[in-house]
């Protein structure tokens, strides 16, 4: 299938009872109350907390804010000045979040990992333990991230952070490869909790792994149920992305057309729109009607900047239109625009032999020599017989000898091309009065070749090169010797 971009940012803020978002909303005051809360507390002495309190407060509020750079210098400094404090391990909890939303991962993972020394652990349940995933998850450690996340799920499945813990599980799954495992744990994700957070993504991410799997039945309707549920949601672009192209996997061309224009329409910037348009015009290329095959020739010449697949499938669709004019004008512009393209190189072979049927004999040698730098040895073979060909009706015959001899030393020509790039270099060896090399090239197709026609020229030239290199019998010098 072809690539899909990943919207989902998997992230600490998404458990409703721990998410630093869901806590912003919940606790108002942001920097500035925080900071002023700050103040106060510390230039009024009558309003002033113990340092001990004071620190602890801040840090708690300023995690609860998001205010992480803050939160983090603030509960490092209550940690090393009050280690013997009652509240340090929530403190060591605290910091590894801002740690974590900080961007600081494997610092994170240490505060985390230090939590669980303590006895009882902070947080409610398995609340550490779900952090460290989510730590490890950040620092692309994704096995022992599924493991931990399976640890919390296993150990306290009724716990607020199940959900979250088996979203994480299936995610960490996906990125190790493991689609079945993955398509399992989104699932139950949503079997057991379907009004959850995360449940909508889940949805998502189940049907695409489903479609990793080639599974397309199964995820046809999940994607369905996904845009009449869900239709504000964040991922409903890459739904609707992945709804058009499973439609047209499946059969359903007019579906998937219909998907693919909505979702190009409505986000032309996403990063799959290029591949949404190149689809729908390869789409409407083999089904499309008249009028639809117009609409695509015209969008992909207009790409900006242009594609060579698009330049060449637009060639694609002018043929099928009838419109010779157009097909070539696709392919001049794939040669002005992109000239060192494999199917730029492609497309001069095509007007190199557009060329010799109208015996356009400058117009092939320009052609079939930019055809001849391409990496197929097909193509190079195809184009130094075109040249050679050109070349000698142009009476250029030692270009063309060169030409004739790089198309027979082709190691995948055909035969039957071979054998006329072997006729031409006995003709070009011929002009030049080469009578040896001339003759061996056409004894070579006289005796070897399947076309009748070639076979039969071919022998009359090696009978006419023959009389050429034997002199009259008049002319022969008389023996040496005395009577």
């Amino acid at each position: 299938m072809v690539e899909i971009e990943d919207t989902h940012s998997h992230g600490m803020a998404r458990i409703p009872c721990y998410d630093i978002c869901v806590i912003m909303r919940r606790f108002l005051p942001l920097l500035t109350a925080v900071a002023s809360l700050f103040v106060i507390l510390s230039a009024t002495p009558t309003l002033a907390l113990d340092e001990a309190e004071r620190l602890w407060l801040v840090g708690e509020r300023a995690t609860a804010d998001g205010l992480h750079g803050l939160a983090r210098r603030t509960l490092e400094r209550f940690i090393e000045a009050y280690p013997k404090d009652k509240r340090v391990p929530m403190a060591v909890l605290l910091l590894g979040r801002a740690q974590l939303g900080a961007g600081d991962a494997q610092a994170a993972l240490e505060s985390f990992r230090r939590a669980q020394t303590f006895k009882p652990p902070p947080g409610r349940g398995m609340e550490v333990k779900f952090w460290e995933a989510e730590a490890l998850f950040r620092l692309r450690r994704y096995a022992e991230a599924r493991d931990a996340y399976d640890t919390v799920v296993k150990t306290d499945a009724g716990s607020p952070l199940a959900p979250d813990a088996l979203y994480g599980f299936g995610w960490a799954q996906q990125e190790l490869g493991q689609s079945e495992a993955a398509v399992k744990a989104f699932s139950e994700l949503v079997q057991t909790w379907p009004e959850h957070a995360t449940a909508p993504s889940a949805t998502f991410y189940r049907a695409r792994g489903l479609t990793e799997l080639k599974r397309f039945a199964e995820a046809l309707p999940l994607l369905e149920a996904f845009r009449g549920r869900y239709p504000d949601h964040k991922l409903g672009p890459d739904a609707q992305y992945l709804l058009g192209w499973l439609r047209l996997q499946t059969g359903d061309p007019r579906g998937g057309l219909a998907d693919l224009r909505a979702f190009v329409k409505g986000h032309p910037s996403h990063p799959q729109a290029t591949e949404a348009r190149r689809l729908l015009n390869e789409t409407m290329a083999r089904h499309g009607d008249r009028n639809e095959l117009q609409e695509a020739y015209r969008t992909l010449l207009a790409e900006a900047p242009p594609r060579a697949e698009g330049l060449w499938e637009a060639a694609s669709i002018a043929a099928k239109l009838g419109r010779e004019s157009d097909q070539q004008a696709a392919w001049r512009t794939l040669r002005t625009q992109l000239p060192d393209h494999p199917l730029s190189l492609r497309a001069a072979l095509e007007l190199a032999q557009d060329a010799y049927k109208k015996k356009e004999w400058k117009g092939v040698v320009e052609h079939a020599r930019a055809a001849a730098r391409s990496e197929d040895e097909a193509v190079r073979a195809e184009a130094w017989l075109l040249t050679g060909e050109a070349e000698l009706k142009l009476k250029h015959f030692p270009a063309a000898q060169k030409a004739f001899e790089s198309a027979v030393a082709s190691k995948t020509i055909e035969p039957s091309a071979r054998f006329r790039a072997l006729a031409g270099l006995g003709l070009a060896h011929e002009e030049q009065r080469a009578w040896k090399q001339a003759l061996a090239a056409y004894e070579s197709v006289a005796g070897k070749s399947s076309d009748t026609t070639l076979r039969d020229w071919a022998r009359e030239r090696a009978k006419a090169v023959r009389a050429r290199m034997t002199p009259p019998a008049g002319d022969k010098k008389p023996k040496s010797g005395g009577s």
